[in-house]
């Protein structure tokens, strides 16, 4: 009874194109923001922040852009990690060569060579699609690997060829705190969160899933292939360089290209998958499942081979989050191939049916 909308009218043109129409969805995000940047910055501890939720927002904003990618344009990658990369070590670089070059500076422009790779690597996109694209990705993941790896310029030089960044700090703020690198990320998701949502309703955004659904048609009446495929890897790419800056600099502070290796871009591709393909809420589901879902078997393995009397190593463990995450995805692949994103739509339908039949 409380989640519908009766008696919600729309009088205007720009109150018919909200993003969030039903007056209870503004409110409830709203609400949900205001907690996130003020209750939990006040409830949680070091290793809430270190361990899950800092991580869980930046590869939540990787997993908003590779699914804009694959989910709402239909072109499949395997390479996030690699564009992941591409934005970190070009944001480093722009930060050890440019003398006052400021970190929020740094980071954009990591996003937009991050750019200038996806276009580059989606051009073939415009001749192959499917198994032949996701190939195609994935060279460039193997070409930055070993560039990151081999190139000594990337890393300027580094002995150990690693990475890191220190004494970070936007408009004379430090960002040093856990509280503090939490908050810089939050922004960071909010702000490009509601970009993408707007962007996928506007005309880009019905080009995309059009190209998505059926790209013969899509062309038929108008719409040009080339234009909505690499403006669909521009904007995915620099999205996910940007997580992978934030990734760096904000959560890792030393890295080598390791951290960014197919490893990530597999994660980043369950995320979208279990999470809902062409859905932004299903990006944050996905994410929180693939963050939560370690921290989950830690705990509760070991507790239920102790009441079995059976000892249960590290190495078991990973090896049963690499099964689950496997049937997971079987799973939503076959009986829900929309993931999370829909059974949380179906949710909601039912609330505003309640206490009708569905």
């Amino acid at each position: 009874m409380l989640y519908r909308e009766n008696g919600q009218f729309k009088t205007s043109y720009r109150s018919d194109q909200q993003v969030f129409p039903i007056a209870q969805d503004r409110l409830a995000i709203w609400l949900l923001v205001a907690f996130a940047a003020i209750g939990v910055p006040l409830l949680a501890d070091e290793y809430l922040f270190r361990a899950i939720l800092i991580p869980f927002l930046i590869l939540s904003l990787a997993a908003l852009g590779l699914n804009i990618l694959v989910g709402y344009c239909g072109q499949i990658s395997l390479g996030t990690g690699a564009f992941m990369a591409v934005g970190a070590y070009a944001a480093y670089n722009f930060m050890v060569r440019i003398e006052g070059m400021p970190v929020l500076a740094a980071l954009l422009l990591g996003g937009v060579c991050a750019t200038v790779v996806g276009v580059l690597f989606g051009i073939p996109s415009l001749r192959i699609k499917g198994l032949y694209l996701a190939v195609a990705t994935l060279a460039a993941q193997f070409f930055w690997d070993w560039a990151f790896l081999r190139i000594k310029w990337f890393t300027n030089y580094s002995s150990s060829g690693s990475v890191s960044v220190a004494n970070l700090n936007i408009f004379g703020l430090a960002i040093d705190s856990p509280q503090a690198k939490y908050l810089f990320c939050l922004a960071f998701l909010v702000v490009f969160a509601l970009a993408a949502k707007n962007l996928v309703r506007s005309h880009i955004g019905r080009e995309w899933m059009a190209i998505r659904d059926m790209d013969v048609a899509a062309a038929v009446i108008g719409i040009r292939p080339v234009y909505a495929k690499l403006s669909a890897f521009a904007v995915s790419s620099f999205i996910v360089g940007v997580a992978g800056a934030l990734w760096g600099f904000v959560h890792l502070g030393s890295w080598e290209p390791a951290a960014f290796s197919i490893d990530r871009s597999f994660q980043l591709l369950f995320m979208i998958i279990i999470g809902g393909l062409g859905s932004i809420m299903g990006s944050f589901f996905g994410a929180a499942f693939i963050v939560m879902l370690p921290v989950f078997l830690n705990q509760a393995l070991p507790a239920l081979g102790g009441l079995v009397g059976v000892s249960i190593d590290t190495a078991t463990i990973a090896h049963t989050e690499l099964m689950i995450f496997g049937a997971l995805i079987v799973f939503f692949l076959i009986v829900e191939p929309h993931g999370l994103a829909r059974l949380w739509s179906i949710g909601k339908e039912k609330l505003r049916l309640w206490p009708f039949p569905h």
